[in-house]
């Protein structure tokens, strides 16, 4: 089978209260015109880079959003650092003494690259992010969790390996991962592109949950149905475009599976805008050939989007969503006799 990169893995549960729509009635482009107005400052003092990003901004949420941005545009993700610490990581596992002093002296690489260099990996971005924030009296945490991509190793899962950040704004708490928002590491090359995605600042929790496993409960942010490790492993996968398109992704709840030959698969969304139902269509891949289809039935109401299709061929297929160009989910489905 065909694989796609930096993949991500989604599943949804409970009632969340607090997301991006909060927000609806705020216009973030006087944040974002001054973030991006101070591109390539420097890290040397953050008290004055906070203040520069958040002075003439009336709201909190505007003054994070400024930050946010600012950190997502100007600093780039070290993946030959992010590999270097995940070996030496899984060789000291289970020498709990070489683990904790790898782990402090790794801090201090990382803050001196991000410092000099304005490279990093996620413990720094959300550090900077955290920083600057509480500089301009937001309050902001460090997330520490699980992340899942293409090139995760599911069966060796076993160590927390992301983190992401939490912030408090109008009393509630948010949700956001500036490392993936930032853009895209070439992991052939070790080379980063800037290409910020906004479906990662202040994500609903029940999609932010598609790869994000919070070691702490409290940062699900959801009220109920809390997911657990083996539901986060078996998800769907979802990519980055998904966060740029979905509200929630309602059904399947898992990525394998096994049906019988004629079988339906039912696929249901809610989408942040609308669509059409000719954007609909699936990419079919079983290890010999590629081919594009529409679903056999479409529903489209408003923003709610269900769709399901009909395998009338024996084999292993993998199932790739497509909403017009953007390349939303993949799923595995195995048809027997």
């Amino acid at each position: 089978m065909k694989t796609f990169p930096y993949i991500f893995f989604l599943f949804v549960v409970g009632h969340s209260y607090s997301q991006i729509s909060d927000f609806e009635h705020i216009d973030f482009k006087t944040a974002d015109s001054i973030a991006l107005s101070y591109n390539k400052e420097e890290l040397t003092n953050l008290p004055e880079l906070s203040y520069k990003l958040t002075a003439h901004l009336n709201t909190d949420v505007e003054r994070f959003r400024a930050i946010y941005r600012w950190v997502c545009a100007n600093i780039a993700n070290d993946y030959s650092l992010y590999l270097k610490n995940k070996r030496k990581r899984q060789r000291f596992k289970d020498d709990s003494l070489k683990f904790v002093s790898w782990n402090n002296d790794f801090r201090k690489t990382i803050f001196k690259k991000l410092l000099k260099n304005q490279r990093t990996i996620c413990t720094g971005y959300a550090y900077l992010v955290k920083e600057l924030a509480e500089l301009a009296n937001i309050e902001c945490e460090i997330v520490q969790g699980y992340g899942r991509v293409s090139t995760t190793d599911i069966e060796n899962l076993n160590l927390p390996n992301h983190s992401w950040n939490a912030v408090k704004l109008d009393g509630k708490w948010y949700l956001c991962d500036p490392t993936w928002a930032s853009g895209i590491p070439d992991k052939t090359t070790n080379r980063f592109t800037f290409q910020y995605n906004d479906g990662f600042f202040l994500t609903e929790p029940e999609l932010f949950a598609v790869n994000h496993f919070p070691v702490d409960e409290r940062w699900w942010l959801l009220e109920d149905n809390i997911p657990t490790f083996d539901m986060f492993l078996s998800a769907p996968v979802i990519y980055g475009k998904a966060y740029e398109n979905l509200a929630l992704h309602n059904a399947p709840m898992q990525m394998h599976h096994d049906i019988k030959k004629y079988g339906n698969v039912a696929f249901q969304y809610e989408l942040k805008g609308s669509a059409k139902t000719e954007h609909i269509q699936l990419v079919l891949d079983n290890g010999f050939d590629t081919w594009k289809i529409h679903p056999t039935s479409i529903s489209i109401n408003d923003t709610s989007l269900s769709f399901e299709h009909q395998f009338n061929s024996i084999g292993s297929y993998d199932v790739h969503f497509y909403l017009e160009d953007d390349l939303i989910a993949t799923y595995t489905v195995k048809v027997s006799n």
